[in-house]
Protein backbone atom coordinates (compact mmCIF):
# COMPACT_ATOMS: atom_id res chain seq x y z
CA UNK A 1 0.00 0.00 0.00
CA UNK A 2 1.47 3.34 -1.02
CA UNK A 3 1.56 5.92 1.75
CA UNK A 4 0.27 9.41 0.97
CA UNK A 5 0.51 12.65 2.95
CA UNK A 6 -2.56 14.80 2.26
CA UNK A 7 -2.17 18.47 3.23
CA UNK A 8 -5.50 20.26 2.85
CA UNK A 9 -7.30 22.69 5.20
CA UNK A 10 -10.71 22.56 3.48
CA UNK A 11 -12.51 20.00 5.65
CA UNK A 12 -15.13 18.74 3.15
CA UNK A 13 -12.55 18.34 0.38
CA UNK A 14 -10.06 16.76 2.78
CA UNK A 15 -12.59 14.19 3.99
CA UNK A 16 -13.67 13.39 0.43
CA UNK A 17 -10.09 12.93 -0.76
CA UNK A 18 -9.16 10.83 2.26
CA UNK A 19 -12.15 8.53 1.72
CA UNK A 20 -11.52 8.11 -2.00
CA UNK A 21 -7.79 7.46 -1.55
CA UNK A 22 -8.40 4.88 1.18
CA UNK A 23 -10.96 3.21 -1.08
CA UNK A 24 -8.14 2.89 -3.62
CA UNK A 25 -6.06 1.19 -0.90
CA UNK A 26 -3.68 4.05 -0.19
CA UNK A 27 -2.50 4.61 3.37
CA UNK A 28 -3.30 8.26 4.09
CA UNK A 29 -1.88 10.62 6.71
CA UNK A 30 -3.60 13.97 7.16
CA UNK A 31 -2.41 17.51 7.88
CA UNK A 32 -4.56 20.64 7.99
CA UNK A 33 -1.68 23.13 8.15
CA UNK A 34 1.84 23.67 6.92
CA UNK A 35 3.81 23.27 10.16
CA UNK A 36 2.21 19.92 10.97
CA UNK A 37 2.84 18.80 7.40
CA UNK A 38 6.53 19.66 7.66
CA UNK A 39 6.84 17.69 10.90
CA UNK A 40 5.11 14.64 9.40
CA UNK A 41 7.23 14.76 6.24
CA UNK A 42 10.40 14.96 8.35
CA UNK A 43 9.59 11.94 10.51
CA UNK A 44 7.89 9.59 8.03
CA UNK A 45 8.52 8.26 4.53
CA UNK A 46 5.81 8.90 1.93
CA UNK A 47 5.37 7.70 -1.62
CA UNK A 48 3.71 10.98 -2.65
CA UNK A 49 2.42 14.21 -1.12
CA UNK A 50 -0.72 16.13 -2.08
CA UNK A 51 -0.21 19.76 -1.06
CA UNK A 52 -2.78 22.57 -1.19
CA UNK A 53 -1.26 25.94 -2.00
CA UNK A 54 -3.61 27.83 0.35
CA UNK A 55 -3.00 26.84 4.00
CA UNK A 56 -4.02 28.71 7.17
CA UNK A 57 -0.56 29.23 8.71
CA UNK A 58 2.08 29.29 5.96
CA UNK A 59 1.57 29.06 2.24
CA UNK A 60 1.79 25.77 0.41
CA UNK A 61 4.59 27.25 -1.68
CA UNK A 62 6.63 27.91 1.47
CA UNK A 63 5.93 24.37 2.69
CA UNK A 64 7.11 23.06 -0.67
CA UNK A 65 10.22 25.22 -0.57
CA UNK A 66 11.14 24.08 2.95
CA UNK A 67 10.55 20.44 2.09
CA UNK A 68 12.88 20.62 -0.89
CA UNK A 69 15.50 22.59 1.06
CA UNK A 70 15.52 19.80 3.65
CA UNK A 71 16.43 17.32 0.93
CA UNK A 72 13.00 15.67 0.62
CA UNK A 73 12.68 14.00 -2.78
CA UNK A 74 9.11 12.67 -2.42
CA UNK A 75 6.92 13.46 -5.47
CA UNK A 76 4.58 16.38 -4.69
CA UNK A 77 1.27 17.18 -6.38
CA UNK A 78 0.17 20.79 -5.79
CA UNK A 79 -3.50 21.77 -5.60
CA UNK A 80 -4.54 25.37 -6.28
CA UNK A 81 -7.68 27.41 -6.80
CA UNK A 82 -5.73 30.11 -8.62
CA UNK A 83 -5.29 29.59 -12.34
CA UNK A 84 -2.35 31.89 -12.90
CA UNK A 85 0.85 31.21 -14.79
CA UNK A 86 2.81 32.84 -11.97
CA UNK A 87 1.51 30.37 -9.36
CA UNK A 88 2.23 27.37 -11.53
CA UNK A 89 5.70 28.56 -12.46
CA UNK A 90 6.50 29.32 -8.81
CA UNK A 91 5.35 25.87 -7.74
CA UNK A 92 7.34 24.07 -10.40
CA UNK A 93 10.40 26.23 -9.73
CA UNK A 94 10.22 25.37 -6.02
CA UNK A 95 10.13 21.64 -6.78
CA UNK A 96 6.54 20.56 -7.39
CA UNK A 97 6.23 17.53 -9.66
CA UNK A 98 2.71 18.23 -10.88
CA UNK A 99 -0.07 20.81 -10.58
CA UNK A 100 -3.84 20.39 -10.45
CA UNK A 101 -6.39 23.20 -10.59
CA UNK A 102 -9.46 23.19 -8.33
CA UNK A 103 -12.13 22.10 -8.95
CA UNK A 104 -10.76 18.93 -10.47
CA UNK A 105 -12.19 15.61 -11.58
CA UNK A 106 -11.41 12.87 -9.06
CA UNK A 107 -10.26 10.36 -11.73
CA UNK A 108 -7.70 12.89 -12.98
CA UNK A 109 -6.22 13.36 -9.51
CA UNK A 110 -6.08 9.58 -9.04
CA UNK A 111 -4.33 9.08 -12.39
CA UNK A 112 -1.78 11.83 -11.68
CA UNK A 113 -1.14 10.41 -8.22
CA UNK A 114 -0.60 6.89 -9.57
CA UNK A 115 1.93 8.24 -12.05
CA UNK A 116 3.79 10.15 -9.32
CA UNK A 117 3.90 7.12 -7.01
CA UNK A 118 5.27 4.93 -9.79
CA UNK A 119 7.80 7.58 -10.75
CA UNK A 120 8.94 7.98 -7.16
CA UNK A 121 9.44 4.23 -6.87
CA UNK A 122 11.55 4.27 -10.03
CA UNK A 123 9.03 2.02 -11.78
CA UNK A 124 6.89 3.79 -14.44
CA UNK A 125 5.20 0.52 -15.37
CA UNK A 126 2.03 -0.13 -13.30
CA UNK A 127 2.44 -3.91 -13.73
CA UNK A 128 5.03 -6.00 -11.90
CA UNK A 129 5.70 -9.56 -13.04
CA UNK A 130 7.49 -12.00 -10.74
CA UNK A 131 7.37 -15.42 -12.32
CA UNK A 132 3.72 -16.58 -12.30
CA UNK A 133 2.70 -13.59 -10.15
CA UNK A 134 1.37 -10.51 -11.96
CA UNK A 135 0.68 -7.40 -9.88
CA UNK A 136 -1.34 -4.54 -11.36
CA UNK A 137 -0.79 -1.47 -9.21
CA UNK A 138 -3.22 0.62 -11.27
CA UNK A 139 -6.14 -1.61 -10.26
CA UNK A 140 -4.76 -3.00 -6.97
CA UNK A 141 -5.17 -6.56 -8.18
CA UNK A 142 -2.90 -9.56 -8.60
CA UNK A 143 -3.05 -12.92 -10.35
CA UNK A 144 -1.07 -16.10 -9.76
CA UNK A 145 -0.83 -18.49 -12.70
CA UNK A 146 -3.66 -16.48 -14.26
CA UNK A 147 -5.90 -16.96 -11.22
CA UNK A 148 -7.07 -13.81 -9.40
CA UNK A 149 -5.80 -13.59 -5.84
CA UNK A 150 -8.40 -12.72 -3.22
CA UNK A 151 -6.48 -10.16 -1.20
CA UNK A 152 -7.80 -8.10 1.67
CA UNK A 153 -6.77 -4.44 1.87
CA UNK A 154 -3.77 -4.94 4.14
CA UNK A 155 -2.67 -8.15 2.46
CA UNK A 156 -2.52 -6.16 -0.78
CA UNK A 157 -0.55 -3.46 1.05
CA UNK A 158 2.05 -6.00 2.17
CA UNK A 159 2.31 -7.45 -1.34
CA UNK A 160 2.66 -4.06 -3.03
CA UNK A 161 5.27 -2.81 -0.59
CA UNK A 162 7.38 -5.95 -0.95
CA UNK A 163 6.95 -6.22 -4.72
CA UNK A 164 8.11 -2.69 -5.56
CA UNK A 165 11.24 -3.46 -3.51
CA UNK A 166 11.48 -7.05 -4.74
CA UNK A 167 14.78 -8.73 -4.09
CA UNK A 168 15.59 -6.19 -1.36
CA UNK A 169 15.11 -6.31 2.39
CA UNK A 170 12.18 -4.15 3.50
CA UNK A 171 12.60 -3.04 7.14
CA UNK A 172 9.71 -3.88 9.43
CA UNK A 173 9.20 -0.19 10.20
CA UNK A 174 8.84 0.62 6.49
CA UNK A 175 6.31 -2.16 6.02
CA UNK A 176 4.32 -1.00 9.04
CA UNK A 177 4.20 2.52 7.59
CA UNK A 178 2.99 1.20 4.22
CA UNK A 179 0.32 -1.07 5.68
CA UNK A 180 -1.22 1.01 8.47
CA UNK A 181 -2.53 4.58 8.71
CA UNK A 182 -1.22 7.00 11.33
CA UNK A 183 -4.34 6.69 13.51
CA UNK A 184 -4.58 2.88 13.42
CA UNK A 185 -4.25 0.96 16.66
CA UNK A 186 -1.71 -1.71 15.76
CA UNK A 187 -1.52 -4.96 17.72
CA UNK A 188 2.04 -6.16 18.40
CA UNK A 189 1.79 -9.09 15.95
CA UNK A 190 -0.57 -7.50 13.42
CA UNK A 191 2.00 -7.23 10.65
CA UNK A 192 3.10 -10.83 11.11
CA UNK A 193 -0.52 -11.96 10.77
CA UNK A 194 -0.94 -10.24 7.39
CA UNK A 195 2.42 -11.51 6.14
CA UNK A 196 1.44 -15.07 7.13
CA UNK A 197 -1.91 -14.79 5.33
CA UNK A 198 -0.21 -13.49 2.19
CA UNK A 199 2.35 -16.30 2.30
CA UNK A 200 -0.43 -18.88 2.25
CA UNK A 201 -2.12 -17.22 -0.71
CA UNK A 202 1.12 -17.23 -2.71
CA UNK A 203 1.67 -20.96 -2.13
CA UNK A 204 2.80 -23.17 -3.71
CA UNK A 205 3.98 -21.52 -6.94
CA UNK A 206 4.33 -17.84 -6.08
CA UNK A 207 7.43 -16.03 -4.82
CA UNK A 208 8.42 -16.68 -1.22
CA UNK A 209 8.39 -14.07 1.52
CA UNK A 210 11.55 -14.43 3.57
CA UNK A 211 11.81 -13.23 7.17
CA UNK A 212 15.23 -11.87 8.08
CA UNK A 213 15.24 -11.60 11.85
CA UNK A 214 16.22 -8.18 13.07
CA UNK A 215 16.21 -6.79 9.52
CA UNK A 216 12.77 -7.18 7.92
CA UNK A 217 11.16 -9.04 5.03
CA UNK A 218 12.19 -9.86 1.48
CA UNK A 219 10.16 -10.98 -1.51
CA UNK A 220 12.38 -13.62 -3.13
CA UNK A 221 12.23 -13.19 -6.89
CA UNK A 222 13.84 -16.60 -7.36
CA UNK A 223 10.92 -18.42 -5.71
Amino acid sequence: MSRILLIEDDAPLRRALEASLKALQYSVDISEDGETALALAAESDYDAIILDIGLPDISGLMVLKRMRRSGLKTPILMLTAHDTIEDRVAGLDHGADDYLLKPFAQPELEARLRALVRRGAGDPNPSIVIGPLVIDRATSTATLDGRPLDLRRREWAVLESLSIRRGKVVPRERLLADVFDQDDEIAPNALEVYVARLRKKLEPDGPKIRTLRGLGYLLDTHG
